[in-house]
């Protein structure tokens, strides 16, 4: 199985940066989606001081690229009120609440999402009911998918977490082979949880965002490049469901 490689926080002011030590022989810097998060992958053996300088150096273009994430679309957190707005794999669907004297439920119709709970029952409860349910079809979709591209890769993945993610879509531990998807990919389209499905298996086969691993992804899914740009520039809920 891959290697994983240690790292650490370093602060630049307000600013944390994700180091990671890797057998390389020169810095890589990303900032990566949804939120911004800057992680820097350095030769092992480099000062601390050395990757601080360099840090230093890109602020100007870190802060570009994390302004351009933020300018993407924010939607305000659900209610799961009446005749609210939700998504489910890109479809936009309105809510419809039922009270039934019945075990909780969700069904999905062609434009609406209808909720069953019990009458009286609170926004908070609706909202664990809801985001029970979606956390459920996340996971039933991404099971599907994670076996089609372990097959394909020749890899093989451990256990799969569910979990609200701000700094994230998905990630993958090489050591444990453990997969961490983030809950709000169940709202938007299919092809772009295929994508995030396949970038964290393919690090059990290259842990780096190096050459091997784009070029991994680019015989395997071509269009990679474009399913992400697509799932970088939908909207974002403000917090996790």
């Amino acid at each position: 199985m891959a290697q994983a490689y240690p790292s650490h926080q370093l602060l630049i002011g307000a600013l944390s940066v994700e180091v990671t030590a890797k057998p390389i022989k020169h810095l890589h810097l990303s900032v990566v989606p949804p939120c911004g998060a800057v992680r820097i992958s350095a030769p092992e053996g480099m000062s601390t001081d050395h990757v601080r300088a360099y840090a230093i150096g890109k602020l100007a273009w870190i802060r570009r690229q994390q302004a351009r994430f933020q300018k993407q679309q924010r939607e305000s957190p659900r209610l799961v009120v009446e005749r609210e707005s939700h998504h489910l794999w890109g479809s936009r669907l309105l809510l419809e609440i039922r009270n039934v004297k019945a075990a909780p439920k969700v069904e999905v119709h062609p434009r609406k999402l209808v909720l069953f709970v019990r009458p009286g029952s609170t926004a908070e409860k609706r909202q664990s009911i809801l985001a029970g349910w979606y956390r459920n079809e996340l996971r039933k979709e991404a099971t599907i998918l994670i076996n089609k591209w372990q097959q394909r890769l020749n890899v093989q993945a451990n256990k799969l977490f569910i979990q609200a993610m701000t700094r994230q879509w998905g990630s993958c531990n090489p050591v444990s082979g453990n997969i961490r998807l983030n809950t709000q990919l169940a709202q938007k389209p299919k092809e772009c949880l295929d994508y995030v499905v396949l970038h964290e298996l393919a690090h059990l086969r290259v842990p780096s965002h190096g050459e091997e691993f784009i070029a991994l992804l680019d015989n395997y899914l071509p269009e990679w490049e474009e399913r992400r740009r697509l799932l970088n520039t939908l909207p974002l809920l403000c917090s996790g469901s």
